[in-house]
């Protein structure tokens, strides 16, 4: 007959060598799947290489990145592949990652968190706080990482855009055709990182390997699918089938958008006027009890 004590120890060994075995058992099949090399062809290829000649740490890990996402592939279903692969697109191709690599590194991320966490609640003696909290904050992570980027990196497009489109229309009264206009403006840019550089050099690839100025556009607009950019894009398209001159309707768009962005910085500061009421009330109301705090405690004590 087993003692309480045994039957707990018997019980925790128990679960120990279940998760051993388990972790064995995915061990093993992950590493006899099949691995791949990164493809060096399209967009991504050429932004992963660009990645790689960078170095520093992404240089180190991506090896292991592309062995587990190939092993991870069968877990990758059809839509949320589509899913990953549009927040990709708007985050820019970050390090030229395909969807399965992204999911590798939500593991590897769900993982460090899962040791994070388990070492905070023994060092600090937070309990189940850190174990459970640690996973969840790692799973969360790249995703909030990627949505941050693609955000920001619309919103960049978005404000550049009626500069550029003046910079175009100037070139096209200069006597350039638009892919000119196009390329003088990527040439001429200081900064190759610029997310609309970035879009436009896409653009002028896509014209160069014989698809059409309208089928370039709808693709620039689905991957950048912002107001501004559909917007420029469809009265291009337009003026094409009607024969419009493109110079100046490049410099009306530039000027309607200049415009919009005047009336949403107008609109977010009378949104932030209101906003901005209650946290103003709630420092008033501690400046009050700070002030006339002492006062009515010594009115409560000589009252007494």
């Amino acid at each position: 007959m087993l003692t309480p004590d045994q039957t707990l120890d018997l019980l925790r060994y128990g679960s120990i060598s279940v998760l051993v075995s388990a972790m064995g058992i995915t061990s093993y099949l992950l590493a006899a799947s099949p691995s791949r090399g990164a493809s060096a062809l399209g967009l991504r290829g050429m932004r992963r290489q660009r990645a790689l000649q960078r170095g520093g740490t992404w240089a180190t890990v991506e090896p292991f990145v592309r062995w587990l996402g190939v092993r991870v592939s069968g877990l990758v279903s059809d839509r949320m592949r589509s899913a990953i692969d549009e927040q990709l697109g708007f985050a820019g191709d970050r390090l030229g990652l395909v969807a399965e690599e992204f999911v590798a590194l939500t593991i590897l991320s769900t993982a460090f968190g899962s040791a994070a966490g388990l070492g905070l609640s023994y060092w600090l003696e937070l309990g189940p706080v850190g174990v459970i909290f640690g996973p969840m904050l790692g799973a969360a992570a790249p995703w909030l990482h990627l949505s941050g980027l693609a955000t920001e990196r619309l919103r960049d497009i978005s404000r550049g855009l009626p500069q550029t489109t003046d910079l175009m229309a100037m070139a096209m009264s200069a006597g350039l055709d638009f892919p000119g206009a196009v390329r003088q403006v990527v040439d001429k840019s200081s900064n190759p990182d610029d997310p609309i550089v970035d879009e436009l050099t896409a653009l002028l690839r896509t014209l160069s390997i014989g698809r059409t100025r309208k089928d370039a556009l709808l693709e620039l607009m689905r991957r950048v699918p912002t107001e501004v950019v559909k917007e420029f894009c469809s009265s291009i398209v337009q003026a094409e089938e009607r024969g419009n001159p493109v110079a100046e309707v490049l410099q009306i768009q530039a000027s309607t958008a200049r415009t919009r962005r005047s009336v949403r910085a107008e609109e977010l500061a009378a949104q932030a006027g209101v906003k901005i009421t209650l946290p103003l009330m709630m420092v008033f109301g501690c400046v009050l009890g700070l002030v006339l705090g002492p006062a009515l405690l010594n009115i409560v004590e000589a009252g007494q």
